[in-house]
């Protein structure tokens, strides 16, 4: 992927695009690999370029507490950036993931004056104040079932990329757990295994009425 065809990018111009380019390195990270800690200093930008990336705080008994998921093309944890404070919650990859790494020092200083770029990472942020909500409503409104189904719904592709492990993970619960809920919803034909042993919906209308 090239810079020009990430939104953040796409309205420089091409001397400003190379400039970036001098001022980053791609990485290529395996499945279960840390991309940043909760802690660490945020000297680089992470835009995620490929693969799923999860974002989770640990507890003082050392439980992962899940935030958030993220699929291409996103920037990931970049509040801690433009607030310069340290990471909130750790970047764990959770398939082949290749990162973007800015150096933030840099790029703070000659481009996040341009209007284009600023309105771009303003959309970014927006979208990250709906996750919020969204976690607190998942949190602290929905039931186990209600979960799973609206990770179905709206995430389907990860249920073909990941263990039911990591699902679980995703909405911190134990695997056992999500597999009952899954069997429960094969025999009421909401969704099906197919023949490549992925999940395919059959009933949207009445998994949505579970968290709608």
């Amino acid at each position: 992927m090239y810079l020009k065809d990430i939104t953040l990018f796409n309205s420089l111009s091409k001397k400003n695009l190379e400039e970036i380019e001098k001022i980053s390195s791609k990485e290529d990270f395996k499945a279960g690999n840390i991309i940043f800690y909760e802690g660490d200093k945020p000297i680089f930008l992470h835009i995620l370029l490929e693969g799923v990336v999860k974002l989770y705080k640990t507890d003082s008994k050392g439980r992962q507490i899940y935030i958030h998921q993220f699929t291409p093309v996103s920037l990931i944890g970049e509040l801690a950036n433009f607030e310069n404070i340290l990471f909130p919650a750790t970047a764990e990859a959770i398939t082949k993931c290749k990162i973007l790494k800015i150096e933030y020092s840099k790029f703070d200083n000659n481009f996040l004056r341009n209007p284009n770029v600023s309105f771009e990472i303003i959309k970014s942020l927006s979208k990250k104040t709906k996750i919020l909500s969204n976690i607190i409503h998942q949190e602290m409104i929905l039931s186990t079932d209600a979960k799973i189904a609206k990770l179905i719904v709206e995430h389907l592709e990860l249920f073909k990329q990941l263990k039911n492990g990591q699902i679980a993970s995703l909405v911190n619960i134990t695997p056992e757990t999500l597999s009952r809920i899954l069997t429960k919803f094969k025999k009421k034909r909401y969704i099906e295994s197919t023949n490549s042993h992925n999940l395919a919906i059959l009933d949207k209308k009445s998994l949505e009425s579970l968290y709608r």
